[in-house]
């Protein structure tokens, strides 16, 4: 017997200035099932989703849920309708508690309408420990990881008991442990018969749990089947419109002098002892369970965090950094693992975002220079294959994959000799991945020195020439090309 539909959407079309985000896009989603969505980014996947949840209103088209046609207003709309989501991009307020996280836009009040913040502290209690979470529901989101962040993101928005709930990227920045029990959470749901409609780069993910599979391309459905239907060439081939042959498109170049070396770098509590060099045409990765302690070693190393003791060396030369001016006096640049909160201002235009990181470029004599910004900033672009429908227009419209060019455009108007790429593709598509990687390549091949910190394993056998892996704020192990596996970097990031 075949389940019933629950979720219609019927010709939606949404244009926003210089770009058709949708064209014409119909599908359904039947009750107790896990419909994928798959897409290179800007494809037009997060926009359908907003719509569904009420943050944009579509040109043309309908929302239809148990046959009903509905008009969804905005988020607190969508959730009367059933509709609750989780977002790509972590849209949190750092100064805000995890209890007034989970209720914010929707607070219980007692009798004489005052915040009943005694109901919000039990009630987020109470969910912490059902899902077995230990958090202190009084504790500030900007003192919790990226992948705690994400964690309470999709609890609160499983708990508000939704019969359709949207999940975008909800696994970018969690641990394969968190991954696995938000999989049998999703298992729930489908035995209780809400939907899911799930949105994933992550192929292996994609195949574990979908029932049925759409392909977006350039705004449109390219098509629709049950994932028994599909392979994993199938989706790529029809998410990109051409065949990928080689995901990683790494090449042996000259390695150089060395640019960079850290020796017994410590800062209490967060890391100890951490030694490691990395030399001129050369990408190294760093490797580790969350909480290992690699983005706080960047950080330190960037000027973002004060360290207690260690040396640094560029080019053989001692130097000692206390701020991110410092770093980019010595050519270091850093793309942060939280592009939202510290890559990009998302207000401003792309060309805006670019110029940022080195203003007095463009800014002399008392004025802007336009023209000189206009031209660098686009042949910056250029280089990284942009896609923008103009210079002005604001970077929080463009795709994942674009804003992460963005940002490399920008550390590339100063000239870094060293450059720190903190989980560079998390979130971003096959197609965008490949792009990226390309970047980093012609990077090396430039001379510069990479640092890349990712969770994704593969990403680090298929793009490194030697792979540090660190566990409890210590480096417990190298690797070198041709020793690295996932089974080695696995049994050091496990080591006390």
């Amino acid at each position: 017997m075949s389940q019933a539909v629950k979720l219609e959407v019927k010709g939606i079309t949404k244009t926003f200035p210089g770009v058709k985000a949708l064209d014409n896009v119909s599908f359904s989603v039947k009750k107790g099932t896990v419909h994928v969505l798959c897409g290179e980014n800007g494809a037009g996947k997060s926009t359908l989703m907003k719509i569904i949840n009420g943050i944009y209103k579509p040109d043309s088209g309908e929302i239809v849920i148990d046959g009903k046609p509905v008009n969804v207003k905005n988020p607190i709309d969508a959730r009367k309708h059933g509709i609750s989501m989780i977002f790509q991009e972590l849209n949190y307020i750092p100064e805000m508690t995890i209890e007034e996280s989970f209720f914010v836009g929707s607070w219980p009040v007692d009798s004489i309408k005052k915040v009943d913040w005694k109901s919000i502290k039990k009630k987020t209690d109470d969910l912490l420990k059902r899902e077995g979470l230990a958090y202190n529901s009084k504790t500030k989101l900007k003192d919790l990881s990226v992948s705690d962040v994400q964690m309470l993101e999709i609890l609160k928005a499983i708990s508000y008991d939704s019969d359709i709930i949207i999940m975008d990227e909800p696994t970018s920045a969690i641990t394969n442990k968190e991954v696995r029990t938000l999989f049998e959470k999703i298992k729930e749901l489908k035995e209780r018969g809400a939907c899911i409609i799930y949105i994933s780069h992550k192929m292996e993910e994609i195949f574990e749990i979908a029932d049925e599979i759409t392909v977006f391309r350039d705004g449109k459905v390219i098509d629709s089947r049950p994932v028994e239907d599909y392979d994993l060439n199938l989706v790529i081939s029809q998410m990109v419109g051409r065949e990928i042959s080689d995901s990683y498109p790494k090449q042996d170049l000259e390695i150089g002098e060395t640019a960079l070396e850290v020796k017994n770098l410590s800062s209490k509590g967060s890391f100890k002892d951490v030694n490691f060099a990395v030399k001129r045409g050369e990408i190294i990765g760093f490797a580790g369970l969350m909480g290992a302690g690699r983005t706080e070693v960047m950080r330190a190393l960037f000027g973002l965090d004060k360290y207690d003791s260690g040396e640094i060396l560029i080019n053989n030369v001692p130097v000692r950094i206390h701020s991110p001016q410092d770093s980019v006096k010595h050519k270091i640049a850093m793309l942060s693992e939280d592009r939202r909160r510290f890559g990009i201002v998302p207000v401003r235009s792309v060309k805006e975002n670019a110029s940022l990181s080195n203003l007095k470029r463009f800014i002399y004599k008392g004025r802007l220079h336009k023209s000189e910004e206009n031209a660098v900033i686009g042949e910056y672009f250029k280089k990284m294959n942009v896609k923008t429908p103009t210079m002005d227009t604001t970077i929080d419209v463009l795709s994942g994959g674009n804003q992460q060019k963005v940002i490399l455009a920008k550390w590339m108007v100063t000239n870094p000799d060293i450059l720190i790429l903190d989980e560079p593709t998390r979130g971003i598509d096959v197609g965008a991945k490949y792009e990226i990687y390309e970047l980093i390549t012609k990077l090396a091949s430039e001379g510069r020195a990479l640092i890349l910190i990712s969770s994704e394993l593969p990403e680090l056998i298929g793009m490194c020439d030697r792979v540090y892996v660190m566990s409890k704020g210590q480096i417990k192990g190298e690797l070198s090309a041709g020793d690295i596996t996932q089974e080695k970097i696995m049994y050091l990031a496990t080591q006390n």
